[in-house]
């Protein structure tokens, strides 16, 4: 048998097997779950250069209606791996890099101290650099770290594991720091036109981190790293209606923004080598 293609993502690697079901071409699924891994292999060596064809078809777009009509006409429920839990401490810790946990962690105990002490307290460490403070370089930053509420706390670092955790996975966590450092640099700046020193939260960074997952989704699936075009619509309905003071006069408007711009413009940066190809095809 030959190997065809590892996938980390089980869906993906039961929808080209199902694919090449359609096809009359059998692969086998190999699970590794020490390297958390799918493997494909092809028992019949003659339809190699086939199989290799249609997969980069599929990598290109596997959310191709014909494949997902290929599964509902397989029809095939049995699968040779399980889905796991994905909501056990266990695995969330296994999914996650360092740098997510430690962002997580840093933003819970910074709320928890916002909670027992007084907003004043907090921000006099972390807030935006007020006059005479620009020497102070972690404050910069460090307002992506304050969450006011636990709505905000719970909603922002829901997104900010799963995004940064494929990030960091698939793409390092030199990528995820990366950017962390810019989003929340450009977010916070931008937010501090309109609000000086008084906001803060990880929303910036994490309107970033979709635009930039959904465009590397976009343009290189096989990265396996993807967020769904629907929280892209959301994330516009969202800044419209954020704009029109339709969800409260406190909404970090210009921080959201900012993250979209700048998620998407690191983003191109980062695939621009796939725009240049397909120019030139």
């Amino acid at each position: 048998m030959i190997h065809v293609v590892s996938f980390t993502n089980p869906r993906m690697a039961q929808a080209f097997v199902d694919y090449m079901a359609s096809q009359h071409i059998e692969l086998k699924v190999h699970p590794v779950p020490e390297q958390q891994q799918i493997e494909l292999w092809l028992q019949d060596e003659q339809y190699l250069a086939k199989v290799q064809q249609e997969l980069n078809l599929f990598l290109q777009d596997p959310s191709t209606p014909r494949y997902t009509e290929a599964s509902w006409k397989i029809g095939n429920t049995q699968t040779a791996f399980k889905y796991r839990n994905t909501l056990t401490l266990a695995n969330l810790k296994a999914q996650s890099g360092p740098l997510t946990i430690a962002v997580i962690l840093i933003c819970a105990g910074v709320y928890f101290w916002l909670a027992i002490t007084q907003h004043l307290d907090v921000l006099r460490y972390l807030a935006w650099p007020r006059e005479g403070q620009q020497f102070e370089l972690w404050r910069w930053f460090s307002p992506a770290f304050v969450q006011f509420s636990l709505s905000q706390l719970i909603f922002n670092l829901v997104l900010w594991w799963y995004l940064a955790s494929q990030v960091e996975r698939r793409l390092g966590s030199g990528k995820l720091l990366t950017i962390f450092l810019v989003s929340a640099l450009f977010c916070n700046w931008g937010q501090s036109l309109y609000s000086a020193s008084n906001f803060g939260g990880l929303s910036g960074v994490v309107y970033a981190l979709i635009s930039y997952v959904w465009l590397m989704g976009e343009r290189q699936p096989e990265k396996e790293v993807s967020a769904p075009r629907g929280l892209i619509i959301l994330v516009v309905v969202w800044l419209v209606l954020g704009n029109l003071e339709i969800l409260g006069p406190d909404i970090a408007n210009a921080s959201h923004i900012s993250g979209l711009i700048i998620g998407l413009l690191m983003g191109i940066w980062d695939n621009r080598h796939t725009f240049t190809s397909h120019r030139s095809r």
